[in-house]
């Protein structure tokens, strides 16, 4: 039996938050477990909750978050998707990979990317 994917949050406005936590709480196979919005506090709740994805948006608009390869060079089998706050765009990125765009933002497209690099990455526990 697969665990389930753990989804932290770090996603500001407080309503995109809580769109992306109703979907997420919502699929069987993914559990939210936290919601951090301090950068700082970020790294240590990834640790601390095991996360196997974080999802955020941007510092800036269409930007990479910086945080994302500092993140990625401490813990390479995280998962990051970064959203921009206007649901324009959305990324994955992973360690040792270039980011992937996630064409059209929707809910089956995002819930599906994130399933596709947990399964990619072979994840079993």
């Amino acid at each position: 039996m697969h665990a389930k994917i753990k989804v932290l949050l770090a996603s500001r406005p407080k309503l995109l938050s809580e769109v992306i936590r109703n979907m997420i709480e919502r699929q069987p196979d993914m559990e939210v477990l936290d919601e951090v919005l301090d950068p700082i506090e970020l790294l240590r709740a990834i640790k601390a909750n095991n996360a196997d994805v974080v999802i955020l948006t941007p510092l800036e608009p269409n930007g990479e978050p910086h945080i994302c390869s500092q993140l990625l060079a401490e813990l390479p089998r995280l998962k990051i998707v970064t959203l921009s706050a206007k649901s324009e765009a959305a990324y994955l990125y992973e360690s040792g990979a270039h980011k992937k765009r996630i064409d059209e933002p929707s809910e089956p497209s995002l819930l599906g990317a994130i399933r596709e690099c947990i399964r990619d990455g072979k994840r079993t526990n």
